[in-house]
């Protein structure tokens, strides 16, 4: 008998030491059946409940091949379906006819081609999730080097924490629009927030069965509160003749909503076989993505346009921003609409849910000892930042929207192009290049210098190129903004040409 429990000793001794070397250590194999005898009743419930799958235990490592067991791919699309059938895309469209002056076919036909094409880098660089068995963001230090990836990873965490605020906003608003402000924004955004934490703590396997079936609600409820206020959509404000600045500055906006999704691409098919057909996840991905994203966008600047012509409308602007105007639109439904207005208000919870759960990961690869922090604590951290700061935000939503979404386009662009750039030319577009033994090794990863020098020189086109509401470049002047442009291109060629140079240096990609 003592020898039995000299053994079992060692034996939860080694299980230990191999999940601190491994950060949470995977689903599976890294969590015993049976918990240390000393273990506390908590520690004890989060072992079970971490070794049955309830909560995801695996952070950055990367996951084995043999793993890669998730055979329902469908699950691509309704991750990305369910993310964007919500009221964001909406108060995005509703900035180009309410904020930007357009009418609505310009912005519409602007929303139709810059979404189609700004989907391309998220929908690509999500193939390669499941041939590599890593995250968007742990790939990238094969173009970002061991250390310098610190560098998008803070960009990249203070963009999707941006994107919880304003998905907060719009959820706490909208709850609040319900009962005609008895129920504060403010309790409205907790409500919102803590629902999404308890989805993006659980991890990959919750947040798919949620976002599984959480749209259809959402476009039920977006379906009838169109049809409850379609006849006043006819009713558009007289707008001015478009100008290539204006359409190109909303074009810009268009992007900075959808070129960040591509830092966050690989994290939600990581669990799929690597032999899955790599045109099924493009597929799901772009059309998961861009379908309702062109339809509530334009559906947004149809109700941006029709908001003066309406007092009703203009008056739940002014309470509670797209939230009463979306309580204004189906205020004919009675309590129904009360009812689908807080369904619309909740469909937030898709994405905010999906954005907190990379969120978590990429807090992982900030410092490198932070991988030893189990991933579902930093679920609880941005919660309890984005609280108070989505507070704050509410106070001037438009204002706060139009600033956040409009810059965030061209880091974004520059990474794209750093990464796509690696993977087709120097890694020859083989997932073989990307080696589990090198990813937390910096011996064996690339230096990371020429990504940011590469990012880093070309904001001096970038800047010229900027129109935003706080400044417009020289350049922008005569053109609108096309920074996000000049970042994918610029950032590209001078990421190809200094990588060469390393590479010639010291003799290894």
């Amino acid at each position: 008998m003592a020898l039995q429990n000299l053994e079992k000793t060692q034996s939860n001794v080694r299980t230990e030491e191999r999940d601190v070397e491994t950060g949470d250590g995977d689903t599976t194999n890294s969590i015993e059946d049976n918990p240390p005898a000393n273990d506390s009743r908590m520690e004890g419930l989060w072992h079970k409940l971490t070794h049955r799958g309830a909560i995801e235990s695996n952070g950055i490592q990367p996951v084995p091949e043999e793993e890669r067991n998730d055979v329902r791919v469908f699950n691509i699309f309704t991750v990305w379906f369910t993310l964007s059938t919500n009221l964001l895309p909406i108060v995005t469209g509703m900035v180009g006819t309410l904020s930007y002056g357009l009418s609505l076919r310009d912005a519409a036909l602007i929303i139709l081609f810059f979404c189609m094409l700004c989907t391309v880098p998220t929908a690509y660089l999500a193939t390669l999730g499941p041939k590599t068995g890593m995250r968007q963001m742990v790939q990238a230090r094969f173009s970002f080097g061991y250390y310098l990836v610190s560098i998008p990873v803070i960009l990249n965490l203070a963009t999707l924490t941006g994107f919880v605020i304003i998905d907060s906003v719009i959820g706490g608003l909208t709850l609040s629009s319900v009962t005609s402000g008895s129920l504060t924004p403010t309790i409205g955004i907790v409500i919102v927030d803590i629902l999404a934490l308890l989805i993006a703590f659980c991890g990959f396997r919750i947040l798919h069965q949620y976002e599984r079936y959480a749209w259809i609600p959402a476009l039920i409820a977006l379906v009838v509160a169109t049809g409850c206020g379609g006849s006043h959509l006819r009713d558009q404000a007289p707008t001015e003749p478009a100008t290539a600045q204006t359409v190109l500055s909303f074009a810009g906006l268009v992007a900075g909503f959808l070129i960040p999704w591509a830092a966050l691409a690989s994290d939600f098919a990581i669990y799929m076989p690597p032999n899955t057909p790599s045109t099924k996840i493009f597929a799901y991905t772009y059309t998961g993505l861009c379908l309702p994203t062109i339809l509530l966008m334009i559906l947004g600047a149809a109700i941006g346009g029709a908001v003066p012509p309406n007092p009703t409308w203009q008056a739940g602007y002014d309470a509670t921003s797209a939230g009463g105007i979306l309580a204004a639109m189906l205020e004919p439904a009675g309590g129904f609409g009360k009812f689908l207005v807080v369904l619309l208000s909740l469909s937030i919870l898709g994405n905010i849910s999906a954005t907190m759960y990379s969120i978590s990961l990429n807090f992982q690869l900030l410092v490198p000892w932070l991988a030893r922090i189990p991933r579902a604590v930093f679920c609880i951290i941005i919660t309890a930042i984005a609280i108070p700061v989505s507070i704050r935000a509410a106070v001037s939503f438009f204002h706060s929207l139009e600033n956040f979404i409009g810059i965030i386009g061209y880091w974004s662009a520059a990474f794209v192009a750093v990464v796509t750039s690696e993977h087709i030319i120097f890694r020859k577009s083989n997932p073989a290049e990307y080696d589990h033994l090198a990813w937390n090794d910096s011996t064996l990863l690339p230096s990371g210098v020429p990504a940011i020098l590469a990012a880093v020189l070309s904001f001096g086109l970038i800047i010229p190129c900027m129109n935003q509401v706080w400044y417009t470049g020289p350049i922008a002047v005569h053109t609108g903004d096309i920074g996000f442009e000049m970042a994918l291109v610029v950032t590209g060629i001078l990421y190809i040409s200094f990588r060469h140079v390393e590479i010639k240096i010291r003799g290894k990609a």
